[in-house]
């Protein structure tokens, strides 16, 4: 189906939305619409909601959402409760936590009393919205990821970075608002109290002596309305695919879709490391206060002090518009992570990564036993990386790579972790399969089995290999760090051609294979069919 252009040289302009709409109501008339599916057209910056129909063959979509609108109708969580519920997943940060969690309540608790009493809402309320300050990897997305499974709300993660000011290359901050309803399946009454948590936050502040976004300011103008309150459009002005759609609903249902959402109740937490602003509040501080910070440990432990202590003039000083720090009265500094914190979050925390590498070797029925001395040095390495939590997995990934690579193709079980192995695992793994060479052999005697009777299966003929064959292939196994499976499909990748017309020849489906065949698999083929051709020549001559 082709729409019209807009605008044509012998007629007069007219609405391209009014022409779209006619063709679309001639091609519902005549049975012919058609909608491609996975956003043809344009970005996916539309709203989809579920039609009634589809919604009815998805009863538990509805019970999820049903669920979730009667916590948030009925919330009745206290601080302390939300508190205890992200200690199982986050560690330390517990002033974070406190601050987050009296934010939620007062938040939600505001919310309810709204839907309890709707004349609340026509009375002014300066909204919770929160700013996290703080190094990466200290859990500050993982905080309020887990703040929204548990309240049952949409959530949505964004980078700053990724948005500009309108009318400049960079995306609609609008996008924000139409991705948490995409997040509750389309369901606009239920994203209406959603979370939006905006990371790098930092990076928006004003080209000045930090700043370094030429349009930093207008996207703080823009976030700030979207913080405060506003309707914003669900519907972009680019997203052809989600106009069509909604007029597909209005003819099936004869009802108009929910065109906007009102950004009154969704609750914005924003976040940055905000690297230099420890500097200028330091510099604040100590014009007026002789000595102060002179017990600090660390030059991270002074930086997450001086940030505390944080004034709106500091983030004004820093590039960000006053209208804009003010739609965030909520503010706390998140800590540097110790090496003791990173083996607490090693050792006790609910979605620990070792956790994750202790799964993932027992999918292959691999067993880990780590060591005490092990999680410490793993700590000790993660703190020098400087990126907190995420330093975990950079240094497990350096313990456990060639581990991951090696034992699941060995008849290794279980082995053990050990300081040594994190100081130098390259040297332990060589030793660990050493130790284990006998286990080894087994493993690949019983590979040359499994490719007998696949061979056998694919093609017919069976592979009888005899003892010596199968040492001389385990032997070049061990010998070039190859698979049984990959040398057996080189060796004999034209066997079955081959066999094919020996069998034809002489009716042979059983073939023996010798450490000569192994060795020389080519040439012992090609004399297995010249023979047969003689065997064939002298059955038709007698």
């Amino acid at each position: 189906m082709q729409f019209p252009s807009p605008m044509s040289q012998d007629k007069e302009p007219v609405d391209p939305m009014e022409e779209l709409k006619k063709n679309l109501d001639q091609a519902f008339k005549q049975g012919k619409a058609f909608f491609p599916m996975g956003g043809g057209f344009g970005p996916q910056s539309g709203v989809s909601p579920q039609s009634p129909s589809e919604k009815k063959e998805n009863p538990e979509v509805d019970e999820e959402r049903e669920e979730a609108l009667k916590r948030i109708h009925g919330f009745n969580l206290k601080p302390k409760e939300i508190r205890d519920y992200l200690d199982r997943f986050v560690i330390q940060q517990r002033e974070a936590k406190k601050v987050i969690s009296v934010a939620i309540c007062d938040h939600f608790n505001h919310v309810r009393r709204c839907l309890e009493n709707p004349d609340l809402k026509e009375r002014d309320y300066a909204k919770q919205n929160v700013i996290l300050l703080g190094p990466t990897g200290v859990g500050k997305t993982y905080l309020m990821r887990n703040v929204a499974k548990l309240i049952g709300v949409p959530f949505v993660k964004a980078d700053a970075t990724k948005f500009s000011e309108t009318g400049y290359v960079g995306g609609d901050v609008d996008d924000l608002v139409r991705d948490l309803v995409k997040n509750a399946n389309g369901d606009v009454d239920l994203a209406q109290y959603g979370i939006i948590y905006i990371d790098e936050i930092d990076k928006i502040a004003q080209k000045g002596e930090h700043g370094r976004d030429v349009s930093g300011r207008g996207v703080q103008i823009n976030l700030l309305k979207l913080m405060e309150e506003t309707d914003v459009n669900l519907q972009s002005q680019t997203d052809l695919l989600g106009q069509m759609q909604a007029m597909m609903d209005f003819q099936q249902t004869g009802k108009p879709r929910k065109k906007t959402i009102n950004t009154r109740h969704i609750l914005f937490i924003v976040s940055g490391a905000f690297d230099k602003l420890a500097e200028s509040v330091k510099k604040r501080l100590t014009t007026t206060t002789m000595g102060f910070g002179a017990s600090r440990k660390n030059d991270d432990d002074e930086s997450d002090d001086f940030l505390s202590k944080v004034e709106t003039r500091d983030f004004i000083d820093y590039g960000f518009e006053p209208e804009f720090i003010g739609r965030l009265p909520v503010r706390v500094a998140c800590q540097h992570l110790l090496p003791e914190d990173l083996m607490q979050i090693l050792t006790s925390s609910e979605g620990s990564i070792l956790a994750q590498y202790l799964a993932d070797f027992d999918g292959y029925n691999i067993k880990l036993d780590v060591s005490k001395e092990a999680l410490e040095k793993v700590s000790e390495r993660a703190h020098k990386e400087k990126t907190g939590a995420r330093g975990l997995m950079t240094v497990l990934e350096r313990v456990f790579r060639d581990f991951k690579f090696e034992l699941p193709s060995t008849g290794i079980k279980q082995f053990k972790v050990t300081g040594d192995t994190v100081d130098d695992p390259s040297s332990d793994l060589k030793q660990l399969l050493r130790d284990n060479i006998s286990e080894q052999r087994s493993v690949l005697m019983e590979e040359v089995t499994t490719y007998a009777q696949r061979f056998e299966n694919q093609h017919g003929f069976t592979l009888d290999f005899t003892e010596d064959a199968v040492i001389a292939l385990v032997e070049e196994s061990l010998d070039t760090d190859k698979t049984i499976r990959a040398l057996c499909e080189l060796k004999f990748r034209d066997f079955h051609h081959g066999l094919t017309l020996i069998s034809r020849n002489t009716g042979q489906t059983v073939f023996p294979i010798t450490e000569s065949v192994v060795k020389n698999a080519e040439k012992e083929l090609s004399e297995w069919v010249v023979k047969s051709y003689r065997q064939q020549s002298e059955a038709e001559s007698e």
